[in-house]
């Protein structure tokens, strides 16, 4: 990856699978197309920086984030996590605490400025093709439980939180929104993202 130039706006994106683009080309993931929207927008920001894997949980990724040792400040940082907090049936007053832990991180790499972060609600896996014959109603409410700690710590901490929840719920078994294992997102659902997304990233970087 290419370092930025020093007129460009720079951008960190931390999650998991949704974030890495699991089951898309780099270019697909929702972070290079918001940073391909903003420029269309006539911002200069530079290709994202990702630090993201394929089933992370908060603590997993806190751990990746320490050990990645940044040395930069960045212009914003996005941060789409919990869903494997969810999967794997961890309680959601750990996430609770993990994800104001993450919270707090990402303001530090923002240059301690909070309105600079911007938080993605975790989707729905249980309306996949994936969650055939789960229990879809418990995986939804669980779900809800999770992004109601996530937007309420948002709220708190003065981060701009963005519901993508209901579109994984209108969209999560449209097959031109899915990649191809069934689970993970394509392209247009990506871009979608990058769409609710667009206008707290102008916000953050105008």
């Amino acid at each position: 990856m290419s370092a930025p130039t020093a007129s460009e706006r720079t951008y960190l994106a931390l999650g998991d699978s949704y974030t890495i683009g699991e089951g898309v080309p780099e270019a697909d993931r929702w972070g290079v197309l918001l940073a391909e929207l903003l420029r269309e927008h006539g911002v200069s920001v530079a290709t994202p920086s990702t630090i993201a894997r394929t089933g992370w949980t908060t603590s997993e990724l806190s751990q990746a984030v320490t050990e990645a040792n940044l040395q930069q400040k960045y212009d914003m940082v996005s941060l789409l996590i919990g869903v494997n907090n969810q999967y794997r049936g961890q309680p959601v007053e750990r996430f609770r605490v993990e994800f104001e832990q993450l919270l707090n991180t990402a303001i530090a790499i923002a240059n301690q400025e909070a309105e600079h972060v911007l938080v993605l609600s975790i989707p729905d896996w249980g309306i996949t093709p994936f969650a055939a014959g789960r229990d879809r109603a418990r995986i939804a409410a669980e779900i809800d439980a999770f992004n109601q700690e996530a937007q309420a710590a948002c709220h708190r901490a003065g981060i701009t939180f963005i519901l993508i929840t209901p579109l994984t719920r209108a969209h999560g078994s449209d097959k031109e929104f899915l990649a191809a294992d069934g689970l993970h997102y394509a392209r247009k659902m990506h871009l979608e993202w990058a769409r609710l997304a667009l206008p707290a990233a102008l916000e953050i970087l105008r």
